[in-house]
């Protein structure tokens, strides 16, 4: 027996891993105490360096004690030059670079290397290029190292074409890398931006990307990264800030803009009468100050006149955006809009270049799909592809293509149900463009939310029955000139958003899930409202039922339950 190693028991072994924790613990709390002590009582030294890297060598998520260390590091650089200090702040480096070791995607020690590059002298970015080549080599997703990066390649001006060659050698290896493809969405557009397309890129380079993708999605059909970078591609242009729609009632009276994108308007819209400017107080439709598609304003009566011919212009912020709108003698209201067809909301500016590649890119998919039936990446390129072509005369097969991706993808059925939902109230708006006219039918389309509203305020009559609407949205406010509204036969439970409709007139809301009369309170601020249809709701089965709504709103004139 002599000679030979004796082998601890498990229990021995456990209590000897316990005592050495207890006494790492203590050790831990110990320094980390006598750091924070140094820090209130203002002893920003070399000890308070020290002790900080015995604890953020082993915890680098420690955020307060990296803030110590800059205090230090701000308190020592305050009686010394730069020469002294740079041999702490590359010994700082190196530090980081340990702890980076325990854990790399720790938000406090990236953070604290872009602060030390920054305050260091002489900082060597080469040097940190290579520091996140060897980081993104171990993981090419560690978005904290790529955030890193762009914060380096900015701030030492490296050239965007160098890095657009770097996503290219890293997408080359590995065609999932979607941190790549990320970065080249953000690097194109600054590289090579469509004058006439905000956030876009040139012809000629979406094409040469469009091919490079689809390299990638036939290489690998389940990877999501290049189909996410090719939805990105054929996605439209980011449109500044507008005023798409101006209208004026006299009736008040009253004046309401209608802009591209929610706003929150303080003294941002200015309103010109005839070229003189008028104080007015804007406010959205149920006078909450939020951001907003709508405003609204009264006008005071002194600056109007029947028997004048009266321009109305809104300008916002110094000239961004403005409108003008005439409104002629003994006219009572007036407007001016833009056009979902003039301005091409929905859809792309095809070129016959960049048409002829997209139908290949379709044919392309559809081949792909018949050899992969179950990708779902695959079925949904396909409904974005033919949107891109012509979203009208590919309106029938992108709505069966929206049906296979419900039974291939039943978990995501519900984004699918909302997507198809926008698709058709987009189709549905160019028909009504087309046609000219102020009517709008959306029934028995399985709609499940409502959009592009804004696209629609001069509407007089929307039909929206036999969908699965579960409410109305706030956006309904913007609807200024509907008269007639039928929502028969959804799932609405409330009317939270139908608030100040000054025009509406008949509501129809047959076979929904109302419950309660509060549920109606959002009419008594439509003051036109003179016929509300109620039968098939469980509100109705209250005995005074409409002994409360009459209540409610005295103002409607026949109320059918």
């Amino acid at each position: 027996m002599h000679g030979r190693v004796k082998v601890k028991t498990t229990l021995e072994q456990q209590e000897v891993k316990r005592k050495e924790r207890e006494k790492k613990l203590q050790l831990y709390v110990s320094v980390t105490q006598t750091a924070l002590h140094k820090r209130e009582v203002g002893e920003l030294d070399k000890e308070a360096l020290e002790l900080t890297t015995q604890i953020l060598a082993l915890n680098p998520d420690f955020a307060s004690l990296w803030n110590m260390r800059r205090e230090v590091f701000l308190a020592l650089g305050a009686d010394r030059s730069d020469e002294e200090m740079r041999p702490l702040y590359l010994g700082e480096l190196s530090f980081l670079e340990s702890c980076l070791r325990v854990n790399p995607k720790s938000y406090g020690t990236w953070y604290h290397r872009c602060w030390t590059m920054q305050h260091m002298p002489e900082p060597d970015w080469s040097r940190e290029l290579t520091l996140c080549n060897r980081f993104l080599e171990l993981d090419e997703r560690n978005f904290h190292c790529w955030d890193y990066r762009r914060f380096v390649t900015q701030t030492s001006r490296v050239k965007l074409t160098d890095e657009l060659e770097f996503t290219s050698s890293l997408i080359a290896k590995n065609f999932s890398n979607y941190s790549s493809w990320h970065y080249r969405s953000k690097l194109l557009p600054e590289i090579h931006p469509d004058p006439l397309r905000l956030g876009r890129v040139t012809e000629n380079v979406l094409l040469s990307e469009l091919e490079l993708v689809q390299n990638a999605f036939f290489t690998d059909p389940n990877d999501q990264s290049a189909w996410f970078y090719h939805r990105w591609l054929l996605g439209r242009a980011d449109h500044p800030l507008s005023i798409r729609c101006l209208t004026i009632h006299m009736n008040g009276p009253s004046m309401s803009v209608t802009v591209s994108h929610p706003v929150l308007v303080e003294d941002d819209l200015i309103l010109f009468i005839n070229d003189k400017p008028i104080m007015v107080t804007w406010k959205t439709p149920d006078g909450k100050q939020k951001p907003s598609l709508l405003w609204v304003c009264d006008i005071p009566k002194h600056h109007l006149s029947d028997h004048c011919q009266h321009n109305f212009k809104v300008i916002w912020k110094d000239g961004e955006a403005q409108k003008e709108c005439l409104l002629y003698p003994r006219r009572k209201e007036s407007w001016h809009r833009d056009s979902a067809l003039e301005d091409k909301f929905f859809s792309l500016e095809l070129s016959e270049g960049k048409s002829s590649v997209l139908q290949r890119e379709l044919q392309s998919c559809k081949e792909l799909q018949e050899l992969e039936p179950d990708n779902k990446w695959c079925l949904l390129t396909i409904i974005l592809l033919m949107r891109a072509l012509d979203p009208l005369l590919y309106e029938t097969e992108s709505l069966c293509y929206f049906d296979m991706l419900k039974v291939v993808d039943p978990m995501r059925s519900g984004y699918y149900d909302d997507l198809r939902s926008k698709f058709q109230m987009e189709n549905a708006i160019l028909k009504m463009e087309y046609a000219d006219t102020n009517l709008i039918t959306l029934s028995n389309k399985g709609l499940t939310r409502l959009c592009h509203l804004d696209q629609l305020v001069l509407l007089s009559h929307m039909c929206l029955s036999n969908n699965r609407l579960r409410s109305l949205p706030s956006d309904v406010s913007m609807l200024r000139y509907i008269e007639v509204l039928e929502a028969d036969n959804n799932e609405i439970s409330h009317l939270k958003g139908v608030w100040n409709l000054p025009r509406l007139e008949e509501l129809s809301l047959q076979c929904n899930k109302i419950e309660k009369v509060s549920d109606l309170q959002p009419l008594s601020s439509c003051p036109r409202l003179s016929v509300l249809r109620l039968q098939g709701n469980p509100v109705c089965e209250r005995a005074d039922a409409h002994a409360q709504l009459k209540s409610l709103l005295p103002h409607v004139g026949s109320i059918e339950i």
